[in-house]
């Protein structure tokens, strides 16, 4: 799967970042997609972006979604849909007593549109990404709206009231709606696995990672409604910098050699998910930037051969961003971690990574001939 960044939110600096717009893919969406196709990947995240779509209260623009959904039919694109990937109207934050009933109005003003436009097939949405990071980002450091400290819990009930709310109308427009929550995958250890104390510490901090999935079930927090059908795929998002220690929030490296005794597999802690929720998964996120990516997505696809071989159902992998976008603080700088480049950011023109291409074509050929991890090719195999 392919991740077009999306983010419209208010950085560090209350400055408004529209990624799509940066990167040019509202503009080169038919490039975009034919690249895709030419790579055999006909799946993709996309997001609608709230702030662009609903400028006055109620009145939506669907103009440039209307252009995504056509050119996704053009190429035979199934689109995985964030209502909200990160950013909300200029006049709304999470705390606002109307932001839930207005994401809720959106959530079905979406579904309404989009089915005017394709009546039959399978509809997938997130309605917000990454709750526990936004929560976390806008509710305890100020690096987004809300800008507050120690409000993170606040943060994430007021998303969670949302988000139900919004899938309550969803299901109300069209029962089939698929529901993917998009959540950080982290491992919090102790830095000395000697002490219980310790060890029990880490281990209730790294629990709190469920939270946003308990409220939806409705294991927790009951009065927002949550139910386990609103629960269909697990969308799982893993970075390098996704495990670290309690306490002095060291990062685990995931490529030390010898290898860290701290760092989890992929593998393992998707099957912590699989065994607490028992629903489908997905990847919905993982790439690296600068010169490791070819070894970050090698690792990728030799766990994600693992998870399959675990009998786990993984419906998909998604390199997010699979364009290269600028930093959200400081847009000057270009990460330069997805499947294409863009060297020049006043042209905007791609450019194929064909390290990270190799890797992918190594997980491909390793997935049609089932080989484990370890008979899976080096990258010299496919330079022929």
């Amino acid at each position: 799967m392919a991740g077009f960044e999306c983010a419209d939110h208010q950085n560090a600096f209350g400055e408004r970042v529209d990624l799509i717009d940066l990167t040019g893919h509202d503009r080169m969406i038919g490039d975009d997609y034919r690249n895709l196709r030419e790579i055999e990947i006909s799946t993709v995240r996309e997001g609608i972006r709230w702030s662009f779509v609903e400028k006055r209260p109620y009145e939506y623009d669907w103009s440039q979604t209307e252009e995504i959904i056509t050119h996704a039919q053009a190429h035979g694109i199934q689109v995985v849909w964030d209502i909200c990937h990160f950013g909300f109207p200029d006049d709304l934050t999470p705390l606002h007593p109307m932001f839930a009933r207005r994401f809720a109005h959106l959530c079905r003003a979406f579904v309404k549109k989009y089915r005017t436009m394709v009546p039959d097939g399978d509809l997938v949405i997130t309605p917000i990404n990454e709750v526990s990071f936004l929560s976390w980002l806008g509710g305890e450091v100020k690096g987004t709206s809300p800008y507050t400290q120690r409000q993170g819990w606040e943060v994430k009930y007021m998303l969670m009231k949302a988000y139900i709310e919004g899938i309550e109308m969803m299901k109300d427009e069209d029962p089939t709606v698929q529901i993917m929550p998009t959540e950080p995958l982290i491992h919090i250890s102790a830095d000395d696995l000697s002490d219980p104390v310790l060890v029990l510490e880490a281990n209730k901090k790294h629990q709190e990672q469920f939270q946003v999935l308990d409220m939806l079930t409705g294991k927790i927090c009951p009065e927002l409604r949550g139910k386990p059908e609103y629960l269909d795929i697990i969308g799982l998002n893993f970075y390098f910098n996704n495990q670290w220690t309690i306490h002095d929030h060291r990062f685990i490296p995931w490529n030390a050699d010898p290898p860290n005794p701290l760092w989890k597999n992929l593998s393992a802690l998707v099957s912590e998910v699989y065994l607490r929720y028992g629903r489908p998964i997905v990847i919905s996120e993982t790439s690296i930037h600068g010169e490791h990516r070819y070894a970050w997505l090698k690792m990728i696809g030799e766990e994600c051969m693992t998870i399959i071989k675990n009998g786990i159902p993984l419906y998909g992998c998604c390199i997010y961003p699979i364009l290269d976008r600028p930093d959200w603080d400081f847009p000057d700088h270009w990460h330069h971690s997805g499947l294409w480049d863009i060297p020049d950011p006043e042209n905007l023109q791609r450019e194929v990574h064909y390290e990270s291409l190799m890797a992918l074509n190594e997980f491909r050929h390793a997935l049609s001939h089932g080989l484990s991890p370890e008979e899976i090719p080096m990258a010299t195999d496919f330079l022929a």
